[in-house]
């Protein structure tokens, strides 16, 4: 299901958690959240709990995954901690979670419009998060630039160069925001809308807090994230906005005991920390301003601060559908690499000529040149594959090799970029071309 997520959705970077307790034993929590997430839970639970210490160590979510999958026949890990209900799909299918029912009662059964928990009771919602667009603000305003609130607004010609983006074969946050475009859009519609952003991008960065960390910075103005970054940012005194587009979706971050837990015991515990309301009070510190799960929380919320229980956006949100999301993940996410990641230079280069080219005709319009141009965005936009063959079998057998790549995977990488290439010159010639006429 969808991929790998990160930093508190929270991040893509999953960890390791290694929790001693004098009574308890040692717990071990694999996780994707980065040590400003952690290290909060870990002074509290270790408050809570004394003789409990946390040690934290840094992994990917699909990392993670992989992990407990390779080590299942000797499994040393009790618990895993992450942000993608896409990852804790995938462990549930291989028969790696355990089921439970914690002790914590009354929380709600849906935030937005997605269940909080598994309806089997193999893992559980501990907080909330949404995907949109976080801006700079004084970088907005030295480069004349309204804030965008769609994600149409960011195919627009004045935010050329000015956003940044995970790649979701990186960052399981900015795939499930990938996915939410592509459900809620459809297929064609929403690879246009991502070409289309990716025409603009300045930088495709590696993780998930590259992004935030480029905009809080003001090296960029513009970053496709996960709102808890925006939020944790705001509250540590950067100039920073968010804006939730209406074609995204909230989902929980989530935690589940490990199949044969070491400490069974210990996992127990730490799962009932999470979701009791000192667990949960912890999101809304600083560092990580998470959504909770619990409505109570909100009372204790900074101003302005979003409530999904009670605001009508979130209840207009798509519902994300995991299944979905399962059966393509890693099509998706290599599909997003081909066409974006290793051809940014090419599609950024005949998306600026496509700009140009538009700019002159609405001073001068001329039929021949608007026809060249719509076949130019045509050519950007265009897909190798249809949603159909992306989720068939026969393409999702190729990417079964993990890092060690299938022979059919990297003839349909090579392929796909390939195409994507041919696309994108054939587009700036032809948006070139348009430009002359005009001229």
């Amino acid at each position: 299901m969808l991929k790998t997520i990160a930093a508190a959705m929270l991040m893509s970077a999953a960890m390791i958690t290694i929790v001693q307790a004098q009574d308890g034993g040692k717990v071990t929590v694999i996780t994707s959240f980065s040590k400003d997430v952690t290290d909060p839970f870990k002074a509290s639970f270790e408050a809570a709990n004394p003789g409990c210490t946390l040690d934290v160590q840094n992994k990917s979510t699909s990392a993670g995954v992989k992990f407990v999958d390779e080590t299942k026949s000797n499994n040393q890990v009790d618990l895993f901690w992450a942000s993608a209900p896409d990852a804790f799909e995938n462990l549930k299918g291989r028969a790696l979670l355990a089921k439970f029912t914690p002790s914590v009662t009354g929380l709600p059964e849906k935030v937005g419009s997605y269940p909080v928990n598994d309806p089997q009771g193999y893992y559980f919602g501990f907080a909330a998060s949404g995907y949109g667009i976080m801006s700079n603000d004084r970088y907005l305003e030295a480069n004349k630039l309204p804030q965008p609130r769609e994600w149409s607004d960011l195919l627009k010609p004045e935010y050329h160069d000015h956003i940044a983006i995970a790649a979701p074969s990186r960052s399981g946050t900015t795939h499930l925001t990938i996915e939410t475009i592509l459900q809620g859009e459809g297929w064609e519609k929403g690879w246009a809308t991502l070409t289309g952003i990716g025409g603009n991008l300045q930088q495709v960065t590696e993780r998930s807090f590259g992004v935030p960390d480029a905009v809080n910075s003001g090296q960029t103005g513009i970053g496709v994230v996960i709102d808890f970054f925006a939020f944790s940012a705001q509250a540590s005194g950067f100039p920073v906005s968010f804006s939730y587009p209406s074609v995204t979706t909230v989902v929980p971050a989530n935690i589940g005991i490990i199949t044969n837990a070491p400490n069974q015991k210990g996992a127990e515990a730490f799962v009932n920390y999470l979701l009791s309301e000192k667990g949960q009070a912890v999101l809304l510190e600083p560092t990580i301003r998470r959504l909770p799960i619990n409505p109570a929380l909100y009372a204790k919320a900074p101003e302005g601060f979003p409530n999904p229980f009670k605001d009508p956006r979130f209840q207009s949100m798509i519902t994300f559908d995991s299944d979905i999301s399962k059966k393509r993940t890693d099509v998706v996410d290599a599909l997003f690499d081909q066409l974006i990641t290793f051809q940014l230079d090419s599609l950024r280069d005949a998306t600026k000529a496509v700009h140009e080219a538009d700019k002159a005709l609405a001073a001068n319009n001329q039929a021949e040149a608007r026809a060249l141009l719509e076949e130019a965005r045509k050519l950007i936009s265009a897909m190798p594959v249809t949603a159909d063959e992306a989720a068939s079998d026969e393409t999702r057998a190729a990417f079964t090799g993990g890092e060690e790549k299938t022979a059919r995977q990297a003839e349909l990488e090579q392929k796909w970029a390939a195409f994507a290439g041919e696309k994108y010159a054939a587009a700036k010639a032809k948006a070139e071309q348009a430009l002359d006429l005009i001229d």
